[in-house]
């Protein structure tokens, strides 16, 4: 049994849903927050997500961040080294999509690894007449900066945690090959 710890960057603009994202992700649904404050910085959130078909478990170390510049400075010194990251975008919001790739290259500035395991989230899919940001556009953009694609409705409570979970499996699937690849050299 493992239990590792990794560091999860929760990027993009503000009010895009990531804080919602991540609150029920931690409350596994049980909790949508109607009314709630922006986030001023960096809350950091902890869950642990126990990977299928094992006894291992991975412990996300959620950096919800802000996506106001103001604070990018702040952000900027507590994302050193992230394990894996993702970005979430308005699906109702044009700007917030285009916007990913300005977070996608801040965050990967601030890693060491060559790959870091990465999700492009499209969120507000429950704003179906108001959708700016087509779905295969946002894929072929994941697709493009090696990221997966996945999108969600944090208000009808869709899709929530899939793009956690998948996080976690990569970045234990990581682990596995510096493993196996440690013990082919021993």
């Amino acid at each position: 049994m493992v239990k590792l710890t990794a560091k999860f960057i929760l990027a993009g603009d503000a009010t895009v849903g990531k804080s919602t994202l991540a609150q029920l992700f931690r409350s596994d649904g049980a909790h949508f927050q109607k009314n709630y404050a922006m986030t001023v910085g960096v809350d950091i959130i902890m869950k642990t997500v126990h990977i299928p078909e094992t006894s291992d478990s991975v412990e996300l170390l959620i950096y919800d961040s802000s996506g106001k510049e103001i604070f990018y400075e702040i952000m900027e010194k507590l994302w050193e080294q992230p394990s894996v990251l993702c970005l979430v975008y308005d699906v109702s919001n044009e700007q917030s999509f285009n916007s990913c790739a300005k977070w996608l290259q801040r965050v990967r500035a601030r890693t060491l690894c060559s790959h870091l395991p990465g999700v492009l989230v499209g969120n507000k899919t429950d704003l179906v007449g108001r959708r700016t940001v087509e779905q295969k556009q946002a894929q072929e953009w994941a697709a493009q900066n090696d990221l997966e694609y996945f999108e969600t409705s944090a208000k009808e409570m869709e899709n929530f945690e899939v793009p956690f979970r998948s996080l976690a499996k990569s970045f234990h699937h990581l682990y596995q090959e510096k493993v196996e690849t440690i013990h082919s050299v021993v």
